[in-house]
C-alpha cells in the first residue's frame, strides 16, 4: 500500500498533515505531531501586526484613538504578548527544523504589501521547507470594489514570491465572486499550491458586558462540503496543487479530499478535540479502508471524483441545487 503523495514539490509519507494552529507554538508541540505521525507540519502563523509593531512602524495607529472607545482596549491584542514576535518564530522554525524528519511549513499571515513580506526570506533562511501564505482581509469599505479585492491578493502573492525561492501555498477563504478565475490568477502570481479554505472567525456579542467579543468556534465535518466542491471544480484546470481544509474529522474526509483532487488534506479542530494522535487512527482507518477497497495508492485516487473526471460533469455546479431542492419529502 502506497501513502505516499507529493504537495509542493515535497515527498510526504501520507497526505494527513496538521494545519496552522496552537499545537505547533512550541518545539514540543511540534514534535509531538511529528510523533503522533504527522507527515509535514505547519507552523502556527506570524502576523503582520507583530512583525509591524515590533519594528515600531505602526505604534501610533496601534494606540491612536483607542481611548475614545474603551472596548478597543480590550478587543485588539497586546503584540508583545501575543504567541512570540518575529524573533522568536524564526528561532522556534530554526530549532524544528533541526528536530524533524518530516518537512516543515512555515506560515506568514497578513493582508497587504509592506516590509512585513521580507520575513517570507527570512522563514525560508531559518530552514523551512515551503511557506503558506495565509491572507485574512475583510473588504469593509464600501468603495473598495471587487476587482480592487482581487488585486489586493495578487499584489501581496507576487511581493511573496519575489522574496523566496522555495514553494508558496496561499491559503484562502471562499468568499469571491469567481473564484476559478481567481485561483487562476493567484497561480499566475506565483502561488504553488491553494489551501481551501480559510476559515474566516466571526466575532459575537456579549449581551452582559455590551461589547462585541472574539469568538472561537471549531470546525464540524459539514463544512468539508464547499472546499471539496471547489477543489473537485478546479483539479486538472489550475497548474497548483490544491490542499483541502476546514472540516477534515476522519478518513472518510481525507479519502474524499484526495478523490476530489486534494494533493494533501489538513486537520486541527479534530486533533485540537480528541489529541493528536488521531492522526495516526486516520491514516491506519484509510488504509484499512484502501486495501479492502483494492486501491494501490494514494495517487491512484486523487482526482478520480474531479469534476474533469467523472461520469456527470453538471452535478458539481447548478444541477447539484436542484436535486438537493427536490429531494426533500415530507416525514410520514
Amino acid at each position: 500500500m502506497n501513502l505516499t503523495t507529493s504537495y509542493l514539490g515535497l515527498s510526504l509519507k501520507h497526505p494527513v498533515v496538521p494545519s496552522a494552529s496552537p499545537l505547533s507554538y512550541t518545539l514540543d508541540g511540534i514534535r509531538n505531531l511529528e510523533d503522533a505521525g504527522a507527515s509535514a507540519v505547519v507552523m502556527y502563523s506570524l502576523f503582520e501586526e507583530q512583525i509591524e509593531a515590533e519594528s515600531h512602524l505602526v505604534d501610533h495607529y496601534l494606540d491612536y484613538g483607542t481611548h475614545s472607545h474603551a472596548e478597543a482596549l480590550d478587543y485588539a491584542p497586546e503584540m508583545d504578548s501575543y504567541n512570540v514576535g518575529p524573533d522568536a518564530y524564526l528561532d522556534l522554525v530554526r530549532r524544528a527544523k533541526q528536530a524533524l524528519d518530516v518537512p516543515l511549513i512555515g506560515s506568514l499571515n497578513g493582508d497587504s504589501k509592506g516590509g512585513w513580506v521580507k520575513y517570507a526570506r527570512h522563514i525560508e533562511e531559518a530552514g523551512a521547507d515551503a511557506l503558506e501564505l495565509n491572507i485574512y482581509y475583510i473588504p469593509t469599505d464600501p468603495e473598495v470594489d471587487g476587482a480592487a479585492v482581487e488585486q489586493r491578493y495578487v499584489d501581496v502573492i507576487k511581493a511573496v514570491r519575489a522574496e523566496v525561492s522555495i514553494p508558496v501555498a496561499v491559503k484562502v477563504g471562499p468568499h469571491f465572486s469567481a473564484f476559478a478565475n481567481v485561483a487562476r490568477r493567484f497561480a499566475e502570481a506565483g502561488a504553488d499550491g491553494l489551501v481551501i479554505f480559510n476559515r474566516f472567525y466571526q466575532p459575537d456579542f456579549d449581551l452582559t458586558e455590551l461589547e462585541i467579543v472574539p469568538h472561537l468556534v471549531l470546525s464540524d465535518p459539514h463544512e468539508l462540503r464547499l472546499p471539496l466542491r471547489w477543489t473537485a471544480l478546479l483539479y486538472g484546470r489550475i497548474p497548483v496543487d490544491l490542499a483541502i481544509t476546514s472540516g477534515v474529522h476522519g478518513h472518510e474526509d481525507v479519502l474524499k479530499g484526495l478523490m476530489a483532487g486534494a494533493k494533501v488534506t489538513m486537520m486541527t479542530s479534530q486533533l485540537l478535540r480528541n489529541g493528536v494522535g488521531r492522526i495516526g487512527e486516520v491514516v491506519e482507518k484509510m488504509t484499512r479502508w484502501m486495501e479492502y477497497n483494492e486501491y494501490e495508492s494514494v495517487v491512484q485516487m486523487q482526482g478520480s471524483m474531479s469534476q474533469k473526471n467523472v461520469a456527470d460533469p453538471t452535478s458539481l455546479e447548478r444541477a447539484n441545487y436542484m436535486r438537493v431542492l427536490q429531494s426533500w419529502n415530507p416525514p410520514v
